[in-house]
């Protein structure tokens, strides 16, 4: 380099509001808004969007195993598609198995390409008895209420929920795969199957619709 060439000048303060954005990315619990940030730094919006892009950028290097994407309409930080193989077989050595039975990916799958959807029109699909499955989605967050139907009983109406789309990796329900990828991605994303739950053969519907609504 000849001595009037000269490096691009850095901007400190550049810098630190960008590790700052990042930090705060990496500890929020869900995906933040660029709207979020911007209210919460008392940053300009146009400046955090900037700021968001450039971080995306520089986190896609090959030299970095985690990035930050958009998830949910908002910003998250994750790891790498490429390094969830080995990032899931090493978690499986810390924590058990969080595992969901075909019938409750089935369950799902319905609940997501139908919502809001009631149990008696998850139970036509399916052919079976669907409380009990309802419920476990319940418990594990995947999906919630969303008010009730107008038509006589005023059946409990459900939704996916957030929790949903941060786990399947998706920014909004417009990219929901098709049937058969969604269960490779329940498979991938919620564990191997197992055959925990029960409550679907073993609560009265009454019993059950009562503990749901």
């Amino acid at each position: 380099m000849s001595a009037q060439q000269k490096l691009p000048d850095i901007d400190p303060e550049e810098n630190r509001r960008r590790a700052l954005l990042e930090a705060i990315i990496y500890a929020a619990e869900e995906p933040l808004t660029a709207a979020q940030i911007s209210k919460g730094l008392d940053v300009p919006l146009d400046q955090v969007e900037e700021d968001l892009h450039t971080l995306m950028e520089e986190s896609a290097s090959d030299k970095r195993g985690i990035e930050i994407r958009k998830v949910a309409k908002g910003y998250k930080m994750s790891t790498k598609a490429e390094h969830h193989d080995g990032v899931r077989k090493f978690v499986k050595t810390l924590r058990p198995k969080f595992r969901l039975s075909l019938p409750a990916l089935e369950t799902l799958a319905v609940v997501a390409y139908k919502q809001p959807v009631t149990i008696p029109e998850i139970q036509a699909v399916r052919g079976v008895n669907s409380t009990g499955v309802v419920s476990t989605l319940l418990n594990r967050k995947l999906i919630t209420t969303a008010g009730r139907k107008a038509v006589i009983g005023r059946p409990m109406q459900y939704r996916t929920t957030k929790d949903f789309l941060i786990q399947f990796g998706l920014s909004d329900l417009t990219e929901l795969p098709t049937l058969k990828e969604l269960e490779e991605l329940g498979r991938a994303a919620l564990g191997e199957i197992g055959e925990t739950e029960t409550a679907e053969n073993t609560q009265e519907p009454e019993q059950a619709g009562a503990a749901v609504e």
